[in-house]
């Protein structure tokens, strides 16, 4: 019974990957190739320019972008789970709505940035060594019990919802761009996705830290 219980889940599994892979290909990539075509149009861009775009031009490139980010890494199902599953073991002091917004705007930053990285073809390991530098300062006085969940939030955003639309935009955005490489500068949202959320979280905690300290401390002058 049970060999033919894990059959039939393994066959829905392989379909289910199957369907969800050719959705990628006939639905997800072409809408992240086009939205990327359209908000780089020079008569998107600004249409009085009479010169090639500045970075600065591409604000509403930046702003879509962090909009994709928040958005599909609030409705990510394992960040859902991973938040649940944190405010039960801390017994409520890890929040549920604090750690998932706190995990987005991280994904949100990043996929801005990545997106600036884009259009100005910095190289990415500039942002990777410098933010896992602050991860690593950060880890020194952030909680001890916070930093395994903020190492973990990395991973977590980046499935089933985030990966793809995030692989479509930077993809779309490095073919539409003058002077921008797919192979070269279309990859590398992902890894400052993962980065991010270390740093937003930990920030998350330390700043609850400090606000926590501040109340306990007005309350004790309070009651003297």
């Amino acid at each position: 019974r049970n060999l033919k219980k894990a059959i039939i889940g393994f066959a829905y599994v392989t379909i289910g990957l199957f369907l969800f892979v050719l959705g990628l290909e006939e639905g997800i990539f072409p809408i992240g190739e086009v939205m990327a075509k359209q908000l780089t149009a020079p008569e998107f861009v600004d249409s009085i320019l009479e010169r090639t775009p500045e970075w600065q031009d591409y604000y509403w490139v930046y702003i879509f972008a962090a909009v994709i980010g928040f958005s599909t890494t609030i409705a990510e199902p394992s960040l859902i789970i991973v938040s649940i599953k944190a405010k039960e073991i801390s017994g409520g002091a890890i929040g549920f709505w604090g750690l998932r917004l706190a995990v987005a705007v991280g994904v949100a930053i990043s996929i801005a940035l990545g997106a600036f990285r884009i259009i100005t073809g910095t190289p990415l390991h500039y942002y990777i060594i410098a933010g896992y530098l602050v991860v690593m300062i950060q880890t020194l006085f952030a909680p001890k019990w916070l930093v395994p969940l903020a190492y973990d939030s990395g991973g977590v955003t980046t499935s089933t919802v985030t990966v793809p639309l995030v692989t479509a935009l930077g993809l779309g955005l490095a073919s539409n761009v003058p002077g921008r490489s797919a192979l070269i500068d279309g990859f590398g949202l992902i890894a400052l996705a993962s980065l991010f959320p270390m740093i937003t979280v930990m920030g998350y905690a330390q700043l609850s830290h400090i606000l926590d300290k501040n109340r306990l401390k007005n309350s004790k002058s309070e009651r003297t």
